[in-house]
C-alpha cells in the first residue's frame, strides 16, 4: 500500500472513532466520564477487553517473539486464566462492595493517605510505562509506513498519535471507551484470521486440519518446558509470573479495572471477567499460530525481518495484496489504540480523584479540571515515548513491558495483599520507603541471580519477588496491636 492509501484508511478509521465519541459523549459529566454512569452491558465490556488487553505490543511482540521463544508465552496465558479467577472471586467483590470509582481508594479506607497516595502513583507510573511501550510500538511502525516517507520526525508521529485518542476521549471517557474497544477488538480478530489465511495459501496449507498439523509438527510450537529450571521460560515460573501479571497488571490497574466497574452490579462483572478470561486463551493461541506462520514464510522467501519488525514487514509486502495489507493496518491501530485510550482515561481519573483529589474542588470547576488533567496526561505521554525511542533500539517490546511491569507493580501487589489477607494496621508514613526500596532490592537481586543463585536465571516472576519484599517490609512497619 502506498502511503497515500494507509493515510487515507487512518483518517477513515478515526472518523468512525469520531462518530462513536460524538454520539456516546452528548452526556459530558465527570460521572459518565469516570464510570458510564454503571450503565455498561457486561458482554461488551468483556469483549471489547480482549482488544485492550492484548494491545499493539502483543499484536506485533508475540508473532514477532516465536522464532526465539516458541509457543512458550501460551504457558504465561495459562498463567492469566487463574489470575483472571482471582480477580473475579477476590477483587472485584471488594470494589463493588465499597463502591469505588479508583481502586486505590481501598488502600486509603485500609491503612490511610500515605499508602493511599503510595499505590496511586505507583498505578500512574506503572501505567504511563505501560501505555507509551505499547503507543511507542506502534508509532514506531506508522514512521516506517508513513511518515518516513514524507520526512516527518517521529516527534510530530507520536504527538499526532496521541492527539487522535485525546480527540475522540475527551468528553465521553470511559462510556466512549466501552464502545470503541468492542470495535477496534473485532478489527483486530479480523485482521489475524485474514492474515493467517492468506499465509495458509503461501504455504500450500488447504484446510484448518493441515494448518494444525503443520503447526504441530513444527519445532516452533514447542509449549511446554519443564527440563530447566534456570530457563526463564521454565513452566513453573512463566505461569506463576502469567497468574500474578494479570493480578496486577488488570486486578490491581486502574485501567482495567474501571471498565469492570461500569458493569451494572458484582455479578455481571464477574461474568465479563470469567467469559472474556476464557476467549483471551484462544485468541492469544492464534497470534502464536500466526507468528510460526509468518517465520515459515520468512524462511521460505528470504526475509530477514525479526522479532517486532516481522508481522509489519510481511504485512506490507506487494504479493500480500492491498486487501490483507489494510486489514494488518486496522488490526494494528485497532490494537493499539483499543488500550491506549483506555490507559489515557484512567490516567486522567486515578489522577483526578487520587492526586488532586477532585471531589474536594468546588463543583463549579470539577469538569473543567478534568479536561485540563486529560491534556496534561497527554502531554505527558508524548515525552515519555520520545524518550524510549532514544532507549530502545532493537528489542521485543513485550519483553521490555513484562520487565517494567515486575518493577513497577510490584508495591501495588503487597499492598493490597497485605490490606487483604491479613487485619494488621501499618505505620502509614513509612509505607512509600518500602515502596521504593522493594523494587530496588528487586533490580540487584535480578541483575546478579545468574551468580547468587547458582545459574538461576529470573524471568517475569521478579514480579512476585517485588511483591513478597513489599508485603515483608510491610510486616517490619506494622503496628503492634495491644
Amino acid at each position: 500500500m502506498a502511503a497515500t492509501q494507509i493515510m487515507l484508511l487512518i483518517a477513515a478509521y478515526f472518523v468512525v472513532l469520531i462518530l462513536i465519541s460524538y454520539f456516546t459523549g452528548k452526556e459530558d459529566s465527570n460521572d459518565a466520564f469516570f464510570k458510564a454512569n454503571k450503565s455498561a452491558p457486561w458482554y461488551l465490556v468483556a469483549f471489547g477487553m480482549i482488544g485492550a488487553s492484548l494491545s499493539g505490543v502483543t499484536f506485533i511482540s508475540v508473532p514477532g517473539a516465536v522464532e526465539a521463544k516458541q509457543f512458550g508465552y501460551l504457558q504465561v496465558v495459562f498463567g492469566y486464566f487463574f489470575g483472571y479467577l482471582v480477580i473475579a472471586y477476590v477483587l472485584l467483590p471488594i470494589y463493588y462492595k465499597l463502591n469505588l470509582t479508583s481502586i486505590y481508594t481501598y488502600l486509603k479506607d485500609r491503612f490511610g493517605n500515605v499508602s493511599y497516595k503510595t499505590g496511586s502513583v505507583a498505578f500512574l507510573i506503572s501505567r504511563v510505562v505501560g501505555a507509551s511501550f505499547r503507543l511507542f510500538l506502534v508509532a514506531k511502525v506508522l514512521q516506517l509506513l508513513i511518515f518516513d516517507q514524507y520526512g516527518i520526525p517521529f516527534t510530530v508521529t507520536v504527538i499526532i498519535t496521541i492527539a487522535l485518542i485525546w480527540l475522540y476521549t475527551f468528553k465521553g471517557g470511559i462510556k466512549t471507551i466501552i464502545f470503541t474497544d468492542t470495535l477496534q477488538t473485532l478489527f483486530m480478530l479480523i485482521s489475524v484470521v485474514v492474515t493467517i489465511v492468506f499465509l495458509a495459501s503461501a504455504l500450500d496449507l488447504n484446510s484448518i486440519s493441515e494448518v494444525y498439523t503443520n503447526v504441530k509438527e513444527s519445532a516452533m510450537s514447542k509449549t511446554f518446558f519443564f527440563n530447566d529450571v534456570n530457563d526463564a521460560q521454565y513452566f513453573v515460573k512463566s505461569f506463576l509470573a502469567g497468574m500474578f501479571i494479570t493480578i496486577t497488571m488488570t486486578g490491581l490497574d486502574q485501567d482495567m479495572m474501571q471498565k469492570n466497574l461500569t458493569c451494572k452490579n458484582l455479578k455481571e462483572a464477574q461474568k465479563n471477567m470469567v467469559s472474556f478470561s476464557v476467549v483471551l486463551i484462544f485468541v492469544n493461541i492464534l497470534f502464536l499460530v500466526l507468528g510460526l506462520m509468518l517465520t515459515q514464510y520468512a524462511n521460505q522467501n528470504g526475509i530477514t525481518a525479526k522479532k517486532d519488525d516481522l508481522f509489519p514487514t510481511i504485512a506490507m509486502l506487494p504479493e500480500i495484496g492491498v486487501l490483507t495489507s489494510a486489514f494488518f493496518l486496522l488490526g494494528l491501530i485497532a490494537a493499539a489504540y483499543s488500550s491506549a485510550d483506555s490507559a489515557l482515561t484512567s490516567l486522567t481519573t486515578s489522577f483526578c480523584i487520587d492526586i488532586i483529589e477532585l471531589d474536594k474542588k468546588p463543583k463549579a470547576s470539577q469538569k473543567r479540571i478534568r479536561k485540563q488533567t486529560h491534556i496534561f496526561i497527554s502531554i505527558l505521554l508524548v515525552i515519555v515515548i520520545v524518550l524510549f525511542d532514544a532507549i530502545f533500539k532493537d528489542v521485543s517490546v513485550i519483553w521490555e513491558l513484562f520487565k517494567a511491569a515486575g518493577y513497577t507493580y510490584g508495591p501495588l501487589l503487597g499492598l493490597f495483599a497485605f490490606g487483604i489477607y491479613t487485619k494488621a494496621q501499618l505505620k502509614d508514613k513509612y509505607v512509600w520507603i518500602v515502596a521504593i526500596i522493594a523494587p530496588i532490592v528487586s533490580y540487584f537481586i535480578n541483575k546478579y541471580s545468574v551468580d547468587l543463585l547458582s545459574g538461576y536465571q529470573i524471568g517475569f516472576e521478579i514480579l512476585i519477588i517485588n511483591g513478597i519484599l513489599t508485603f515483608l517490609g510491610l510486616i517490619l512497619i506494622r503496628r503492634k496491636q495491644h
